[in-house]
């Protein structure tokens, strides 16, 4: 029975361990906030050497890691049709790894994604607005019996249309959110970060 319980001692003792964070990991993971920091700040337009801050400490690949993840989290689908912070994020990659031709051809198909996206949402809503306001017309005549009342119909305003806006927009947004993901993975490859 006596080494059942230093066993289970042990194993306490190796949880309450696990627990704890060495100071190694404390300071690897500040050096990482570090980087975060640096790569907010420059999404916020101050301008940064990016080179310098790395060669300052002998942590400089995880001052890179913590500004390779802020930047590939900012590179995202837009919620309006602004994807400044998007483009912001991609040129702070390269100015981070000095224009290298491989991430520049990353950074202009996601670029493209990001383009395409705006474009493809606005024409694919204007297509369920269009097929919306022709139902809800179809309707108006059908219970009044007239055709043409020269009343417009705002399809926006409906309910069902919000609802069935909500599905295809998640549905685009899955797709290219895919699509970028992927790019965004084979950056983090390219700069040996893992993310």
């Amino acid at each position: 029975m006596a080494e059942i319980k230093s066993t289970l001692e042990k194993v306490l003792e190796r949880a309450a361990s696990m627990g704890r964070a060495s100071q190694e990991e404390i300071q690897a993971e500040e050096k990482v906030r570090e980087g975060m920091r640096m790569a907010a700040d420059y999404l916020q337009e101050s301008e940064i050497d990016f080179a310098a801050a790395q060669e300052a400490t002998s942590s400089s690949a995880l001052i890179r890691k913590g500004i390779v993840q802020v930047f590939l989290r900012n590179i995202a689908l837009p919620r309006d049709d602004n994807q400044l912070r998007a483009e912001r994020a991609m040129q702070g990659l390269l100015d981070l790894n000095k224009g290298s031709s491989d991430l520049m051809t990353i950074c202009k198909e996601m670029k493209a994604i990001l383009t395409h996206y705006q474009q493809h949402k606005k024409e694919i809503r204007r297509q369920v607005e269009d097929a919306f306001r022709q139902q809800m017309e179809h309707a108006l005549a059908q219970q009044t019996g007239q055709k043409g009342l020269g009343m417009k119909v705002d399809p926006v305003l409906h309910p069902k249309f919000q609802e069935e806006w909500s599905k295809i927009k998640a549905d685009l947004n899955a797709q290219y959110n895919g699509a970028l993901d992927q790019h965004k993975k084979q950056v983090a490859e390219r700069l040996a970060v893992v993310l």
